[in-house]
């Protein structure tokens, strides 16, 4: 199959449904432990007001939501559905994390995965601009990208089993680099779906930002940020990522 003619981005779209699944919110709880305790250690004790940009179905914020008064944005509206359905007490809007205004501001924002939409430097910048727009003086800004372009290593392989009561998933993700002259990766996922006897098959395609660690810290430098670089494992996963903190000067 020409990867080429596989739509892109359908888990945001008509296979959103397969996200609770593919990606369980019990699984981000030790990831979320992280982003609390860097939150509290910036923050201090309260009950402080936070905003997601890239929420997605909300699942690494449905861990942390018993702590802040978390607001939440994304581009998707299918998303956000999951996302509000998890994190009831959550204020959501529809909104892209380049260009989104609200119009007021938070301790903290946080931007997880969803960085990795960014696929140029002016979008990663204008994301960080968002993020300093949207902060009280001294506020910060909690990142953690999926890849820098040192640690990306391809072909990045992985695949999953999940079930409900009704439905069985297992996906396929591969992750390479077609052209090591730009910003951006690809990964193409094969998702196999077994409903009782039936089998179907899905494919998705990603296309998503990849840049150095030194873009990463200028831009957010450029943006009003003086920033730390925290690294942290998961131990239930054995993966090594990196934490980039923003304080807002």
């Amino acid at each position: 199959m020409d990867p080429n003619s596989i739509k892109l981005q359908r888990l945001y779209d008509e296979l959103a449904y397969l996200w609770p699944l593919m990606s369980p919110p019990e699984e981000y709880a030790e990831e979320a432990s992280y982003w609390r305790m860097n939150l509290r250690e910036f923050l201090g004790p309260g009950r402080h007001k936070i905003l997601e940009l890239g929420v997605g179905g909300g699942h690494n914020l449905s861990h942390l939501t018993s702590d802040f008064e978390a607001t939440a944005v994304d581009a998707s509206e299918n998303m956000l559905a999951l996302s509000r359905k998890l994190n009831a007490t959550v204020e959501h809007h529809r909104g892209d994390m380049r260009d989104v205004r609200l119009g007021r501001t938070f301790k903290a924002v946080l931007i997880g995965d969803a960085i990795s939409h960014m696929l140029s430097e002016d979008d990663l910048f204008a994301a960080f601009t968002t993020a300093a727009l949207h902060l009280e003086a001294g506020g910060i800004v909690i990142t953690a990208p999926d890849y820098f372009r040192e640690s990306f290593h391809e072909p990045h392989t992985e695949h999953h089993t999940h079930s409900n009561d009704g439905m069985q998933l297992t996906y396929f993700e591969y992750a390479y680099d077609p052209d090591p002259g730009d910003t951006t990766i690809e990964t193409l996922f094969t998702h196999v779906i077994r409903e009782g006897a039936r089998v179907r098959i899905e494919h998705d395609r990603f296309i998503t930002g990849i840049f150095p660690e030194s873009a990463w810290l200028r831009l957010m430098e450029k943006a009003g940020f003086m920033v730390e670089k925290r690294s942290y494992r998961l131990k239930s996963t054995g993966t090594e990522y990196v934490m980039l903190i923003g304080r807002l000067r």
